[in-house]
């Protein structure tokens, strides 16, 4: 980063990001652009008014003292020269306790609109949302107004009509002054005048709107109780926010709740105006040290220590190799983010203060640190998993139980706090110290194993010759030999494929051949715990690999990725491998544990295709940036929400957007430079934004027979080929399930209803989950179907036997739930399908099958006797005539040792969809 950078990162991102989080949130509540910008200049203008009231105070204790001096210094002047003059000056200075620096007092207003200025400017200035909207004699928001031309010359009469404003403001707030404050106000109407001119109407817009309050603003002044006056103003305010929301239809209870509690507040000051003490002789105590120390403990706690926690859980996650950058710097951005909003501004805010206000400032810097730390640690502590792009995979929300009991704690604690707030300075102050301290201490260590991780993770990739970006492999089929496909779709459910098949009825023909048995199981509800066996056999379910209680689980786990690849290149078959899942147990397949097989071709494929556009491309790139700036930008957004209130964070998280303005008409399928690669649902039928997990995934399935390389040859080949579009749940655009930024399948889903209820049983889709999982699904199968047509065509379809299979279930579905010790043992339940060599038609199954049964079926006919190359065990079946045992745990990070612990186990005799099949053993 530049120092420019590092500058622009302290003082003006925070207060854009302010400015887009006021936005957004009118935006939301009223639906209309212009009128949110009214919002925005009037929250921002109220916000920043003791700040201009105290700047307009030091440039009047400058004129005093300067019109006070000004007779001798002019006589002074007059009467010596050189340094003579120099020493008189100075002295005079000394005797008034004045120094020449705080002529800058003067500017003081000026230097405070500047940043204020750049972040409007830059927020306003290139808000894709206002293209195309009018508001009110304005056509465009996001254009020049150019009410009139004079020839090819625009008129633009919003910045003439600002100038106007800017003028009448001067001559009222000049009148009496120097001549060069008045210079310097009608030549900064110029500046913006010129500046603006040829700007977007909504920045101008704005603009004009902050010159009629600092109008407002003046006038307001010369009042004779200005301060009852602004009370008043706020009040009637307030009352017209509670009215409007308790009557409003638009909005739900929570953000009723939160507006009525915001007009309350607005009423405050009148009245706590009304019953002050007339004792107005005790003086306000503050502590500026105070301040500071809770300052530093948000900045450290928000900024540092939450960013640095979510990232080191999976710095995989947050790594993008394909155009390397370390996700160390998103702790770098957010610090600098968190030092710039609590730091510097919040300072600002205080050092400008009278006496009263900072003692409240104190006050309630206590409390903000208490609460956030009580909101962070005890509560909305159970959220689920969360992407890279700081999307929870499931949609957060609170009990009404929850909202009342964090409420309570909330108030309880802020009453407690301000009532004792005086009598515990100096604790307050060293416990956030200390506090501040321990954060920075475990945000470093934090920070040194992101890098550390990061450092591995980019040594490991690059120095392996089939992972380079520039080396993505081919599939090699043979017309002539046989070849052998192992393909697991991670996630994958075999519950939902008969309704898929029944709505696609062409799957039939492009699955011709293939054996669907519904009644498979895993052994494991995670990939971690349920992919081993697939790969291995039986000698790798949870409990076969902590009977190997003394070696590592990560080395069982690269063993049992090692098995089938290995024994079919002691049988001469040409072995590729594809996203070994959870290679070396890192996210990003770590290839180098097949670095010893030289003969092997293995390459990764996911993020290597870009769904806009061919490999590798500008689109490629534009992607993986999109995902950088959200990273930069909501990291800080995510730590101040989990650092609120229950009540106000689904506000402040936005359905993953973190309030960042969007708007669905100005985005196309073809352009995500500057978009959201979050998808947003509004409903079941309907949603915006990519899925970000999702395009990493899906273009693989689309580009499946650009990297099929068919040869006419008679060699044998074996694939194991790992693809997680059945992982990523997200809404698709219908028929062909394709993605999309604004996906509407309103009129599909209404016209659909018959195609998901198969011999009177119908296929649950009715919540979000459901559908969006249902989708990606669909959207598997359609381009394996477009695979297995291309196959054909290169005649080697008939000579491919094909396994597709899924290491677990999911558990959170609820389509048809098997319910033991209030677990749904969906998460159990894997897709398997099975083609044998020039095998015809399509078929069900009932036999009872395991994921653990792939080796031997892909085997089976080809391989005499298969014999695990590492363990000597001859892989066969006859675990299957035993119960089975499989095991539940949703923690996989803390199962890196020698067993898998802190897990339950179940046991499993008879029919796998019936409850009463399944028995609790214990937890371990």
């Amino acid at each position: 980063m530049t120092f420019l950078s590092v500058l622009y990162t302290l003082l003006i991102s925070p207060l854009q990001l302010l400015f887009e989080v006021i936005f957004s949130i009118a935006n939301r509540l009223i639906g209309n652009s212009g009128l949110s910008i009214i919002i925005l200049s009037i929250a921002v203008n109220f916000l920043v008014l003791p700040l201009y009231k105290r700047a307009d105070e030091l440039q009047a204790e400058e004129r005093d003292i300067q019109a006070k001096m000004a007779y001798r210094i002019k006589r002074t002047k007059q009467t010596f020269k050189g340094d003579e003059r120099f020493f008189m000056l100075q002295e005079y200075y000394r005797i008034n306790n004045y120094k020449p620096i705080y002529a800058l007092k003067s500017s003081a207003s000026l230097l405070l609109q500047i940043p204020f200025f750049i972040a409007a400017y830059r927020l306003l200035s290139g808000m894709q949302s206002l293209k195309g909207m009018p508001f009110g004699f304005i056509a465009d928001l996001g254009k020049e107004d150019a009410m009139f031309m004079i020839g090819s010359f625009p008129v633009n009469v919003l910045p003439i009509l600002m100038t106007l404003i800017n003028v009448v403001t001067g001559i009222i707030y000049t009148k009496g002054h120097p001549l060069r404050e008045k210079i310097q106000v009608y030549g900064l109407a110029s500046v913006f005048l010129i500046l603006l001119y040829r700007s977007p109407a909504g920045l101008v817009f704005y603009w004009l709107l902050n010159n009629v309050f600092s109008l407002v603003k003046n006038v307001f002044y010369k009042l004779k109780d200005s301060k009852k006056a602004l009370n008043i103003v706020l009040a009637v305010s307030g009352i017209a926010v509670i009215v409007l929301s308790l009557i409003s239809t638009s909005l739900d209870a929570r953000q009723k709740v939160l507006l009525v509690i915001g007009g309350i507040l607005l009423n405050i000051p009148l009245i706590s105006n009304s019953f002050r003490s007339q004792d107005k002789t005790k003086p306000k105590t503050h502590s500026t040290s105070l301040f500071l120390s809770g300052t530093f403990f948000m900045a450290l706690f928000t900024g540092l220590f939450i960013p640095s926690n979510v990232i080191c859980n999976s710095v995989e996650e947050f790594t993008d190799l394909i155009n390397p950058y370390n996700p160390f710097l998103y702790v770098v951005n957010s610090l600098l983010l968190s030092f710039g909003f609590w730091i510097i501004w919040c300072g600002i805010f205080y050092f400008f203060a009278n006496n009263s206000v900072k003692s409240f400032l104190c006050k309630a810097m206590i409390c903000i640190c208490v609460i956030s730390s009580v909101d962070y640690f005890l509560f909305g502590t159970k959220m689920g998993i969360i992407s890279s792009n700081l999307q929870y995979l499931k949609t957060p929300s609170f009990s009404f139980s929850e909202y009342i009991i964090n409420t309570a704690v909330v108030i309880i604690l802020s009453f407690a706090l301000c009532l004792i707030s005086s009598k515990i300075t100096t604790i307050a102050k060293y416990s956030m110290i200390m506090a501040a301290t321990i954060f920075f201490g475990l945000g470093f260590l934090n920070s040194a194993t992101i890098f550390g991780k990061y450092t591995s993770l980019t040594n490991t990739w690059f120095s392996s010759t089939t992972s380079k970006t520039d080396d993505l492999g081919k599939i090699p089929l043979s017309k002539n030999g046989k070849n052998v496909i192992v393909f697991m779709l991670d996630r994958a459910m075999g519950s939902q494929v008969p309704y898929i098949f029944n709505e696609k009825s062409e799957l039939k023909e492009q699955f011709d051949g293939f054996t669907f048995y519904p009644n498979t199981i895993s052994f494991g509800a995670f990939t971690k715990f349920g992919s081993p066996a697939i790969f291995g056999g039986y000698e790798y379910t949870p409990e076969k690999i902590n009977e190997r209680s003394d070696e590592l689980l990560i080395d069982k786990h690269n063993e049992a990725l090692k098995v089938m690849p290995v024994i079919f290149d002691n049988n001469g078959y040409s072995v590729t491998v594809c996203d070994p899942p959870l290679a070396n147990y890192n996210p990003l397949s770590d290839l180098s544990i097949y670095k010893e097989y030289k003969s092997f071709n293995v390459f990764n494929t996911t993020g290597r295709f870009n769904f806009f556009s061919e490999h590798n491309d500008d689109a490629t790139n534009k992607a993986s940036m999109r995902s950088k700036q959200i990273r930069d930008r909501n990291f800080i957004m995510y730590s101040l929400m989990k650092t609120s209130p229950l009540i106000i964070q689904k506000t402040i998280y936005d359905d993953a957007l973190y309030n960042e303005p969007i708007s669905s008409s100005a985005k196309t399928n073809s352009s995500i430079n500057v978009f959201s690669l979050v998808q947003t649902m509004d409903g079941i039928s309907k949603s915006t934004g990519y899925f970000n997990y999702f395009l990493d995934s899906y273009p693989v399935l689309t580009n499946l027979a650009n990297i099929t390389e068919v040869n006419d040859s008679s060699e044998n080949t074996f694939l194991m080929f790992t693809n997680k579009t059945s992982h990523e749940s997200c809404l698709l655009q219908k028929p062909d399930y394709t993605p999309a930024y604004n996906v509407d399948n309103t009129a599909y889903d209404n016209d659909m209803i018959s195609a998901y209820t198969i011999d009177g049983k119908t296929l649950p889709l009715s919540t979000e989950t459901q559908i969006t999982y249902y989708h990606v699904n669909m959207a598997s199968f359609l381009k394996l179907g477009e695979w297995f047509d291309y196959l054909r065509k290169e005649g080697v379809y008939d000579n491919t036997r094909i396994i597709i299979v899924a290491d677990h279930g999911r558990e959170d579905l609820d389509q048809f739930p098997v319910i033991c010790k209030d677990i749904n043992l969906e998460c159990f339940l894997p897709l398997l399908m099975f083609k044998d060599f020039n095998s015809r038609g399509f078929s069900i199954s009932d036999e009872f099958m395991t994921n653990a049964d792939t080796p031997l079926l892909a085997m089976k006919g080809i391989i005499d006797n298969p014999v695990n190359p590492f363990t000597g065990k001859t892989i066969n079946s006859e675990e299957k005539l035993k119960t089975q045992i499989v095991y539940y745990s949703n923690n996989t990070s803390i199962n890196s040792g020698n067993t898998f612990t802190r897990g339950s186990w179940f046991e499993l005799n008879g029919n796998p969809h019936d409850p009463n099949s399944w028995k609790y053993i214990d937890d371990h």
